[in-house]
């Protein structure tokens, strides 16, 4: 996947802006960096003057050694997948979590385990995004009192979130439709791989002449208020 410069740029100002890191705090890097989401780790906390910890393979693999790794560097942020944050709460939730800004992405957010973090971390946010938009494209902040399936919240900045049927029509609030992508973070496309690029990069028909839109194939519905809950597969 071929990502511009300013896709990466546009993800890394928000993410900064957000999680609103400064000297003095950290981070603790989990993800390998053949992983998207390793961006956020290894970038955002070095353009807020903050701190990376990097933890080594072994280390994320024993669920023991990690949660002793988060307390004794207490970090301000760490993102994880599900399956990670899981196995680190059944370890123990380490005390240093009441301080740290939790993310979560990468799978699908099981509903048992957003409201045990949510109980638990500063504060947690569901993110969302195929690396086809630049790691990340919506987010959602869970509030202590959350129960049941969290959403996946908004676009990021820059960023549109269309719901269409098979005809590229936006499909009413409440319905079940395909969620498309469109804005700055959309990525060039595959490389060497023409055909793929130009089925899964489409004309956007609500965007100015030229410009195109990520046909996800993630099956979404939109609410009133312009959230998005995520369903699963189109082609489940």
């Amino acid at each position: 996947v071929v990502i511009p410069h300013s896709a990466l740029a546009n993800f890394l100002r928000m993410q900064a802006h957000e999680l609103a890191m400064e000297p003095g705090d950290g981070l603790v890097a989990v993800t390998t960096v053949s992983f998207d989401i390793a961006a956020l780790e290894i970038h955002v906390p070095l353009i807020s003057g903050a701190a990376v910890v990097l933890a080594g393979r072994d280390t994320v693999r024993d669920p023991a050694a990690l949660a002793a790794l988060v307390e004794a560097h207490r970090p301000t942020v760490m993102q994880a997948t599900p399956s990670l944050w899981h196995a680190l709460l059944e370890e123990g939730a380490p005390s240093a979590l009441t301080r740290t800004k939790v993310l979560v992405g990468g799978e699908a957010l099981p509903a048992a385990l957003a409201e045990r973090l949510a109980r638990t971390a500063a504060s947690v946010t569901n993110v969302y995004g195929p690396t086809e938009v630049t790691v990340w494209a919506t987010s959602s902040v869970l509030s202590p009192e959350h129960t049941g399936t969290p959403d996946i919240g908004l676009p990021f900045w820059n960023t549109r979130a269309h719901v269409l049927d098979s005809a590229l029509r936006p499909v009413p609030h409440g319905r079940p439709g395909e969620l498309y992508l469109s804005g700055d973070q959309l990525a060039r496309g595959y490389l060497g791989r023409p055909a793929l690029t130009s089925e899964r990069f489409v004309a956007d028909p609500y965007g100015p002449p030229g410009s195109r839109m990520y046909r996800t194939g993630d099956l979404v519905r939109r609410r009133p208020d312009g959230v998005v809950d995520f369903l699963g597969r189109a082609d489940d």
